[in-house]
Order: C-alpha cells, then sequence, then structure tokens
C-alpha cells in the first residue's frame, strides 16, 4: 500500500491542535489529551508520551455516483486554510450488520434514505474533511473523519454533524467518539 495515503493522530501532549473536548456520542470514549498531532505516517508504535494513536488511510470515494463526486470536487475546500482554526476528529465503529450488506445495499442506506453526500454538499465550502478509513488495519474504528472550519462556521457544523446523526446511516454506527479541537497558538 502507498506509505503516503498513511494518516496517525496521535492524542498526547504536544501537537498543532489543543483538544477542547472528547465527548462520546455512542459506546466508549477515548481518554482526553492536551493536543493532537497528525502525521501523514503510519506510526506503528505510539510516541511513548501519547494517551492514544488512531491510523487511517486515504482512498478513493466510495458509495458515491460520477456527477456526485464531481460535484463534491467542484467545491470541496483544502485542508489547512488559515482561517479554519476549528477542528473536529471524528471516528466511528459501525456495526457487524452494516458490514454484512451488499456494496449496492451500503449505497442505498448511505445515500439513497440517508442523502449523506447532498447533506454534505450544502455545507461545503465552509467545511473541509478528509475521510481516513481504518478497519482493515485492525484499528478500533472504521472510519476517521477529519474536519476544518472557522469559527464562523462552527454553528453550520453542528448543524451538520446533527443532521447526520438522525439518518438511516447512524442505525449502523456503534461507536463514535467527537473530538474537537482548537489551533493551538504559536
Amino acid at each position: 500500500m502507498d506509505e503516503s495515503r498513511f494518516y496517525s493522530f496521535s492524542g498526547g501532549p504536544a501537537g498543532p491542535w489543543r483538544v477542547t473536548r472528547v465527548s462520546p456520542y455512542l459506546g466508549d470514549t477515548l481518554e482526553t489529551p492536551t493536543h493532537l498531532d497528525i502525521r501523514n505516517a503510519n506510526l506503528l508504535s505510539p510516541p511513548a508520551d501519547s494517551t492514544w494513536v488512531l491510523r487511517g488511510v486515504t482512498s478513493h470515494q466510495r458509495y458515491v455516483t460520477r456527477s456526485e463526486q464531481a460535484s463534491l470536487a467542484a467545491i470541496q475546500p483544502t485542508l489547512g486554510r488559515p482561517e479554519a482554526t476549528l477542528a473536529a476528529l471524528i471516528p466511528i465503529r459501525k456495526n457487524a450488520a452494516w458490514w454484512a450488506l451488499t456494496q449496492e445495499e451500503r449505497r442505498e442506506i448511505f445515500e439513497d434514505r440517508s442523502a449523506h453526500t447532498a447533506t454534505g454538499l450544502r455545507y461545503l465550502p465552509a467545511i473541509a474533511r478528509r475521510l481516513h478509513h481504518s478497519r482493515d488495519l485492525g484499528e478500533p474504528f472504521d472510519f476517521l473523519t477529519w474536519f476544518e472550519y472557522a469559527p464562523e462556521n462552527a454553528s453550520a457544523f453542528e448543524d451538520l454533524v446533527a443532521t447526520l446523526r438522525t439518518t438511516a446511516e447512524w442505525q449502523y454506527v456503534e461507536r463514535e467518539v467527537d473530538i474537537r479541537l482548537v489551533r493551538a497558538a504559536g
């Protein structure tokens, strides 16, 4: 696998993002570190001072049509914008029933019933995101979604998350932790 697709999220005493809260939405939570460090690398052993490390890989988009993919690409902002000083890392694990479904059945729930892509499009370009897949790495979560946004878009982000959590897709989520962050000074 292409090593450049690996990302490691380390909760610990240092990093460019200060953790403001760690909240369990479903299932067990994670310990609350003071900071988060993100490395474009596959950290096989966690840094000695880390509270936890979550790993994931970027991949091709799934469950989207060509036109949905084009719509997303046309307005999806890049990460690292200077004004995007707020962030969220939301690790999610879906249940066995989700993974027993076929690709077509998951697409029907993801988009036809839950309108996941259409919902996300309403919040672009205010909110940037990158999805990391973790299931095949044997990690405790299936997905790690990283979001960045400016303070004036904080209520839009809350609306996005609240909307997605009411969908049919979320009936398959068995563990979700909501980690909120602010860019650390200096």
